[in-house]
């Protein structure tokens, strides 16, 4: 977090935001969006505190379908699910969104970049809940719900298990895993049927997008992160993880690093790893 930060000059907002560049929004709607891999309820902590007026928002209910074994944990919703939830929270086409969360971006990431994908404007909460600086509240709050007209996935902007598997093996393409370095080398896997990754791909951990403050890193360091892994401009770039929600964490950390526009293969690792005829790496 920079300490000379100003408040916005304008309505837009860019793909990460601190708390102080939003004194002056009375238009923000806040959505809390934590999720847990281990199951806690993120409903019952949004209930123990959380940023006054904020709404729940459930990565399970709203922002995913089913979870399929062909598909992976949290696969996509169909564009018209999407805005039936979105419209069902209160979020209009011209509601401004910052979404939180308190494992540093992780799980709010994914309402953030489907948001921002189909033209929506929204950030993520430097900092999460943590970096909120006034009292929180116990209240929930309930938006009364409003019309939110289906706007389709940018296709362009997601790639499948072929995709993926062809950006890993291209020169000319870079396949980025979001996951923690012993997932990645398949040391550990918790709760997918395969440990490792898909061949070719580079690992950047979501979490390193952060500095031990937990706030994000500048987007030069950011810049300089992806760059080196061989993610650059003119470079086409593939993001996975486990389930299609922390890589929006690098999804967006690219773009405040001024890379541009990533894209996400959803059904990542969980998709990937229950089909027998899919390669797997572990170096």
């Amino acid at each position: 977090m920079d300490d000379d930060v100003q408040p916005m000059s304008d309505q837009s907002l860019p793909p990460i935001i601190s708390a102080e560049q939003l004194t002056d929004r009375q238009d923000i709607v806040f959505c809390d969006v934590r999720w847990y891999l281990d199951r806690t309820p993120g409903r019952q902590k949004y209930n123990e505190g959380h940023i006054p007026g904020a709404i729940f928002v459930d990565l399970d209910e709203h922002l995913a379908t089913l979870p399929r074994k062909s598909e992976g944990r949290h696969p996509m919703p169909a564009a018209a699910s999407f805005a039936a939830s979105m419209g069902a929270l209160g979020i209009s086409h011209d509601t401004a969104v910052v979404a939180y969360d308190d494992t540093g971006g992780m799980s709010a990431g994914r309402l953030v970049w489907m948001l921002r994908v189909v033209g929506h404007n929204a950030a993520l909460l430097d900092g999460g809940l943590q970096a909120w600086p006034a009292q929180l509240d116990t209240f929930p709050t309930v938006r009364e719900a409003v019309d939110h007209p289906i706007r389709e996935w940018p296709q362009e902007l997601f790639a499948d298990a072929d995709a993926a598997g062809l950006a890993g093996g291209t020169p000319d393409e870079t396949l980025v895993d979001a996951r923690s370095p012993d997932r990645f080398s398949g040391e550990n896997e918790p709760v997918d049927p395969q440990a490792g990754h898909i061949p070719g791909a580079t690992n950047l951990p979501f979490a390193a997008n952060l500095a031990e403050s937990g706030y994000f890193h500048s987007p030069e360091q950011l810049r300089a992160r992806f760059e080196t892994a061989g993610c650059v401009n003119g470079q086409a770039t593939v993001m996975y993880c486990g389930s299609g929600v922390s890589a929006c964490h690098n999804l967006l950390a690219f773009e405040h690093a001024g890379l541009g526009k990533a894209r996400l293969y959803a059904g990542s690792w969980s998709q990937w790893s229950n089909s027998d005829d899919r390669p797997v790496a572990t170096n």
